[in-house]
This record gives structure tokens, C-alpha cells and sequence, in this order.
């Protein structure tokens, strides 16, 4: 079997897309019930100590009874410390790795699927599997708000951001502001105003600054959701007062908290407070999604619609505001050609827990009822996605853990929306 190479990176929307793709046909390819190889690598891990790693494998793989699952394994490991000679360095986030090997009973061939992930790799991790370990890259898939973080007193500043639950610092500064006991030969009046002078430069400084970071984020307009800002007694309060902030981000600061110091321990603290005031946030965005949904639905002209069919109708006419999509969804849109007439056409098959597309029986052509086969599926929380992203609507995925959560999906079948203007559809 000649080895396959494929590299996803995921450091865009485009990238993520590929990505849920991707991850979506390494689930389904499982189940030849041969060995499979998983290998997370995070960037600051010695390639050197992984191959050596893998070389040991394989010479333990010699135990293995079975000749053919021996000959398959060490195929496998032979193919990862191949791919792995292209690489001097890792790339900045490491590197996922999935790898298996033809089955002749399945069809299936994993070949080996590298992987670039959208975010740093915490962690390394060997494991040898009938199933891949994906649950990683899943949690770095989902929709993570950017929030901007800052602090500052009259001594210093630093800001940075909070990507879901890893911090980043973006920069730091001191202020250079004069003690308020003044030198000798100025008047008392005379040094106030030169002070004054001072805190205004400074909070412009870090204005400046903090502004330029937070707007070069690359996700600002898409998942920016806010910038908080904290330190020690009032400071931050007159800072947020002058509007030193870019009018961009001046109108997105969430809010102004209390934090013990303002240096990388204030950092830290307000990194908390954020985690804590975000997920408040997000829970009850979803709830009052959720709400608004019912209320437009139950209305004879509301602004709401559900079901597959008109919600596909009111995002082509540019309808839809808010795209609803249940977290629990498992349906595929499955593309389907005649044989025999030619005759193309595309269905929407649901799925149970643990099925695959590839469960599905074959159908009959409704032109002239020969049999037909399936060409392609694509998973339709990310087809439609990618639908509402082309109409310029919002997509929210709604959790089962929140009020109402488990009751959307028989109100809505699962696919809801809040419209921008009635259709008809």
C-alpha cells in the first residue's frame, strides 16, 4: 500500500471547515478493528525523543503473534517516523498525527492524516487504538470568543487576550509618572499640573497600544467578544473614562473589576474574572436566543422558521439574521446519482448515535427506480455553517445544557433561525 500524506492547518475559518471535514472522516473510517496509531506532539517536544520513542515501538512490535497484524503495525510506525523526517522543527501549535493501515475486509486505508492544529498542544500523547483520539482537536473546534484583558495602575500596564482558556500576553509597559511628593525648587501647583500631564501621556501610551493589539487580533470582527479591564484603586476608572481606547474597542469594553495588582498577577486575576463573566454571558445569549425563537415562532407573522427545507429557503432569499442549531444534531446531506438516467438529487439522512452514513441502504432512483449510490456526504451542522456564513447570518450552536436546550430540537427539528424579514417560506 503506498502511504498518503495529508496536512490540514487550521488557523482560519476556511482551515477549521477542513478540519470538523476531516475529523469527521477519520470517525467514520474507523472500525476495521485493526491498530490504529494516534500521536499529539506538542511543539516544545524533542522530535528527536519522539522518533526514538516510535523506533522502540517498533521493536517491540516484533512481540506481536499475529504475522500480519506485526507486518501491519510496523508499516504503520514505519509511515509516522517517514512523514516525520520532513519536519527539522514542529510547527508552532505541534502537530496531531493519525495514523493506520489498509484493511482488506473494510476497504478502509487511513494512510496517514497529519494535522496542524488551530491551537497550542498541551500535551503529548501515544496511544495505539481501534478508534482514533480526536476529543482534543473537537474541544479546539469549538466556538470560542476572544475577549482583550488589561490592566494597569500609575505604575505599569499590561494587556493581552483570553482564547477560551489560554491566556496570551500581548504587552506591558511602565508609566514613567512622577512620585506625588514633588522635587525641590517646583511649586506644589506647577508639579500637579506636570503630573497630570504624565498620566494623560501614559494612559494615551497604553491606549495606543492595547488598541493597536486587540485590533490586529485576526478574528476581530467575527469572535472578539469584548475587552475587560481591571487594577487597583481608581485608576482604571479614569482610564476608561477618558476614552484613551480606540473608539472600536472603547464600545466594546465589557466592563471595569477590581483586581489586586497590575502586574502579571493582576493579569492572571482578571483572566479569571473574565472566564467567570464570559460564560455568565454565553449561557444567557443561548437562553435568550432560545427565547426569542419561541416567542417569533408562536406568532401568525413572526420573525422565526424551522425545519431544513424553509431554513435552506430563507437563507438563499438572505433572510436569515441568527442560524439555531441544536449541539445534538447528527444528520449528513448525502449527494445520490442514478446509474442508470444520471439522474442527480441530494437528501438529508439522519443519523443515530454511532451510525455513519455508509449505514445507510441503497435507494431507488424516483425517475426510473433503478438503484442509486451515495457520492458524497458532508455533515449538515457544517454544511449549513458554511451556508449562513456565505448569507451573512450568525450561526449559534445551542446546548442541551441550558434552560429549554433539550426542548428545541422537537420545537425546531433541530434547525431553527431568526429572520431579518418574513418571506413566506
Amino acid at each position: 500500500m503506498a502511504d498518503r500524506r495529508k496536512t490540514e492547518r487550521a488557523d482560519d475559518d476556511d482551515g477549521r471547515t477542513r478540519l470538523r471535514s476531516t475529523l469527521h472522516a477519520l470517525e467514520s473510517g474507523e472500525g476495521s478493528g485493526r491498530e490504529l496509531i494516534t500521536l499529539y506532539i506538542p511543539h516544545d517536544k524533542p522530535i528527536s525523543d519522539v522518533k526514538d520513542y516510535l523506533k522502540e515501538e517498533y521493536t517491540r512490535s516484533e512481540t506481536i503473534r499475529d504475522a500480519e497484524d506485526r507486518k501491519q503495525m510496523q508499516h504503520t510506525l514505519s509511515s509516522i517516523l517517514s512523514h516525520l523526517k520532513n519536519y527539522d522543527v514542529l510547527p508552532g501549535n505541534g502537530l496531531a498525527i493519525f495514523c493506520g493501515t489498509a484493511s482488506e475486509e473494510t476497504g478502509t486505508d487511513h494512510g496517514c492524516t497529519i494535522i496542524e492544529p488551530p491551537e497550542p498542544l498541551d500535551m503529548y500523547l501515544y496511544r495505539r487504538s481501534t478508534k482514533f483520539e480526536l476529543e482534543p482537536l473537537r474541544l479546539m473546534l469549538e466556538a470560542k470568543n476572544v475577549y482583550g484583558l488589561l490592566v494597569l495602575d500609575l505604575s505599569g500596564a499590561w494587556w493581552g487576550f483570553l482564547h477560551g482558556d489560554r491566556i496570551e500576553t500581548a504587552g506591558k509597559g511602565t508609566s514613567g509618572i512622577p512620585d506625588k511628593q514633588r522635587k525641590g525648587g517646583q511649586s506644589s501647583a506647577r508639579f500637579q499640573r506636570l503630573r497630570k500631564v504624565a498620566i494623560n501621556e501614559y494612559f494615551s501610551r497604553v491606549g495606543d497600544h492595547a488598541s493597536e493589539a486587540f485590533l490586529a487580533e485576526k478574528d476581530y470582527f467575527q469572535r472578539f467578544g469584548g475587552v475587560l479591564i481591571g487594577g487597583p484603586g481608581k485608576t482604571k476608572e479614569d482610564f476608561f473614562a477618558g476614552h484613551f481606547l480606540h473608539h472600536e474597542v472603547q464600545m466594546r469594553v465589557i466592563g471595569v473589576f477590581d483586581t489586586a495588582k497590575a502586574d502579571e498577577t493582576g493579569f492572571e486575576e482578571l483572566s479569571g474574572i473574565a472566564r467567570d463573566v464570559t460564560g455568565r454571558e454565553d449561557i444567557a445569549s443561548e437562553k435568550d436566543l432560545v427565547g426569542r425563537f419561541r416567542q417569533e415562532l408562536a406568532k401568525p407573522d413572526g420573525l422565526a422558521a424551522s425545519g431544513e427545507e424553509s431554513i435552506r429557503k430563507n437563507m438563499a432569499a438572505g433572510a436569515v439574521g441568527t442560524l439555531l442549531l441544536f449541539s445534538g444534531l447528527r444528520k449528513s446531506q448525502r449527494r445520490i446519482t442514478c446509474r442508470e438516467c444520471g439522474h442527480a438529487d441530494e437528501r438529508t439522512i439522519p443519523l443515530e448515535p454511532g451510525m455513519t452514513v455508509q449505514d445507510i441502504l441503497t435507494h431507488t432512483c424516483r425517475i426510473c427506480a433503478a438503484p442509486i449510490i451515495g457520492d458524497e456526504d458532508v455533515d449538515i451542522i457544517e454544511e449549513l455553517t458554511h451556508l449562513a456564513d456565505k448569507s451573512g447570518a450568525k450561526t449559534r450552536i445551542i446546548s442541551e445544557n441550558i434552560d429549554g436546550g433539550l426542548e428545541f430540537p422537537a420545537e425546531s427539528g433541530g434547525i431553527g433561525a431568526i429572520l431579518r424579514y418574513r418571506t413566506g417560506f
